[in-house]
Parts: C-alpha cells; sequence; structure tokens
C-alpha cells in the first residue's frame, strides 16, 4: 500500500498515523507538505491526520481545505482514490467540499480528551472491512469541534444511502445522548462520501493499534485498507 499523509502546519498527529501505516503495511508512507502541488505517483491512500492546522484560525480546517496540495487530493478521491481523514482531516475534508457537513463545538463547549465507544455501522467498505457488523470498538477522541451537523436534506441523505461510519455509544452498543459526548446529530462520528472511498472521523484510530501500548481497536481500519488495496492490485 502506498500512502501518503499530508502535513500542515499545526498537524500533529502525522508521525502517528505514519506509524499506524507501516505497523500495519510494512510500508513507510510519504509524509507530503501542503504547499505540495502533486502526490507521489501511485498514491493509493492520503490521510489528513488530527491536529490544529493554521492554529484552527478562521474556523477548523478551513484554510488547510485551500492549500496547494488538496487540489491533488480531490482529484485522487475523483478517480476513487481513498481518503481518510482523522479529527482536524474530517473538518478539512468537509471544509474542502469532499465530504458534507461541519464540525461545530462539542456541546459543553470543553475539549473531550477520552476514550469512546464507536459502533461500526456497516462493513462493506475499505475502510471497515475487518470489522463486524455492529461491533463496538474503542477509539480515542481529542477535539474541541467534533459536533457533527448538517442541515435536513443532507442528513436524510447520510442515512437514508447509509453513509454514516461510526455512531457514538455505550460499550455495550446502546446509541443515544447519555453516549454522545460532543452532541454530533445522530450520534454521527464517522461519515463516508457517497462513493465510500472517503472517510471522515473524528476518533484517533492510530492511537490504538499496537499491543505493546495498550488496546488495539483502531488496527482493523488499517488492516482492512491494506487488504482491500491487496485484493484491488
Amino acid at each position: 500500500m502506498n500512502a501518503a499523509v499530508i502535513v500542515f502546519p499545526g498537524s500533529n498527529r502525522e508521525r502517528d498515523v505514519a506509524f499506524a501505516l507501516e505497523l500495519v503495511s510494512g510500508r513507510k508512507p510519504a509524509l507530503v507538505w501542503h504547499a505540495d502541488t502533486q502526490l507521489p505517483p501511485g498514491t493509493d491512500l492520503v490521510v489528513l491526520p488530527g491536529g490544529f492546522s493554521y492554529g484552527d484560525y478562521l474556523r477548523c480546517g478551513a484554510i488547510a481545505a485551500r492549500a496547494a496540495i488538496m487540489e491533488a487530493v480531490r482529484a485522487h478521491a475523483a478517480r476513487g482514490g481513498l481518503v481518510l481523514g482523522i479529527c482536524n482531516g474530517f473538518q478539512i475534508l468537509c471544509e474542502a467540499g469532499l465530504l458534507p457537513g461541519v464540525l461545530m463545538r462539542n456541546k459543553d463547549r470543553r475539549f473531550a480528551c477520552k476514550v469512546a465507544h464507536l459502533k461500526v455501522e456497516r462493513t462493506d467498505t475499505p475502510f471497515t472491512r475487518a470489522y463486524a457488523p455492529g461491533q463496538v470498538i474503542a477509539i480515542p477522541c481529542a477535539h474541541g469541534e467534533g459536533n457533527y451537523i448538517a442541515d435536513r436534506k443532507t442528513l436524510e441523505k447520510i442515512e437514508g444511502n447509509g453513509l454514516v461510519a461510526f455512531r457514538y455509544c455505550s460499550a455495550a452498543g446502546e446509541v443515544g445522548p447519555a453516549f454522545n459526548h460532543n452532541g454530533s446529530t445522530n450520534s454521527i462520528a464517522g461519515i463516508f462520501s457517497p462513493k465510500l472511498n472517503v472517510l471522515g472521523m473524528m476518533p484517533h484510530p492510530e492511537n490504538h493499534v499496537d499491543a505493546r501500548l495498550g488496546p488495539t481497536d483502531g488496527r482493523g481500519l488499517f488492516a482492512g485498507l491494506v487488504d482491500a488495496l491487496v485484493k484491488a492490485a
């Protein structure tokens, strides 16, 4: 798997993602600077990592979405290439128009740093194929603007077309306001693009991949991507 991790001023999770990708795939990803205009030849997967691109000025991800490299990312996605946005990366994907909706301030106006339980909504995608339908996974969160919001028609399309990837839930898989720490509409923690080749999610799967460091619930996401690309080769 040839992966490219985009680095913006203020990114702080690019090396975590690079570690996870290399651990699972055995190949080092390329770190691509935001001012570049092209992705490395043969790129299969583009990852927009977490952090605080441009200090979250204006709106989270708004400036990064207009970086030079994003034209190449859009073209990659349009060709059916895989794109993963994590936390600030999810915010950037929304600001760039690659995913609908917007991420707003958490409902309690406080930064959330915790392990959240997520219910896997579908498993017929390159990102989630390693999980079981309805499986509950524990993934760390670290965000102040993780409250996913979209207009009624957009939400109807997302729900009607099965584009929700993960929902916040209890350890037993119960979905409801009590387990939705940031107030996201419909407890949404991640969504797919209509072609299922772009995923944006607020929690950080890259931080739960190595058994030497703790839980490994996030490893399945990266393992699924590797498996999907191997089978597609």
